[in-house]
């Protein structure tokens, strides 16, 4: 077991966590190890197997934090607006996902790995985290869209949620992606997550 106190420890995981990130932004999930991480830190490769088995366990923990942050952002939105009309909720809700690049990219290229790869009790606290950002978003539709039925709010969260797994790849294309397709000939479409998200939300409350 890790020794130090419960701030201490935190403050270690942090330091883990900081140092995958900062690998993430120049490497792929594939090429960085655990090796990588620890020489990011200030402890050595060992040590941080007494806070994470492995480096999907580091990376669920990224974003397990970042579906805590948007669910924050979601609940200071809710209690912020005493009334919101559909267009000023899918500006609003948009804004908040734009701000999730690491929680749309984590969503789309590397979610599967992550929790294939990491133990049954991290991938609980994950979820709960997960659960909770979809029961914020469902509560926000009860406040400001109070005529929709319990079936049509599930109905939105069950086409929203699957719907932002294919956020980042039509938003963040890398030059071989986008050379490939001019020399195919296939449109290239070209949009924010601001755009794709706000577009998506206002199209699903037409049907609340």
């Amino acid at each position: 077991m890790p020794k130090g106190s419960p701030e201490q420890k935190a403050a270690r995981r942090d330091e883990i966590m900081s140092a995958c990130l900062s690998l993430y932004q120049t490497k792929s999930f594939r090429d960085i190890s655990m090796g990588d991480i620890a020489d990011f830190t200030s402890f050595s490769r060992p040590s941080i197997y007494n806070y994470f088995e492995t480096k999907e366990e580091i990376f669920l923990a990224l974003f397990q934090r970042e579906y805590e942050c948007w669910t924050a952002d979601l609940e200071n939105m809710i209690a912020a607006n005493d009334h919101m009309d559909a267009a000023a909720f899918a500006d609003a809700v948009a804004k908040t996902v734009e701000k999730r690049t690491l929680l749309l990219k984590l969503l789309s290229m590397n979610m599967y790995d992550m929790e294939e790869h990491s133990r049954l009790e991290r991938l609980v606290d994950f979820k709960a985290a997960y659960g909770a950002s979809m029961d914020t978003l469902e509560k926000g539709l009860e406040k400001f869209f109070q005529a929709s039925t319990v079936e049509k709010r599930k109905d939105f969260i069950w086409h929203f949620f699957p719907f932002m797994f294919g956020i980042y790849p039509y938003t963040f294309a890398t030059d071989k992606q986008q050379a490939a397709m001019e020399i195919a000939g296939t449109r290239v479409l070209h949009r924010s997550v601001y755009e794709l998200t706000r577009g998506m939300i206002t199209e699903l409350l037409k049907n609340i």
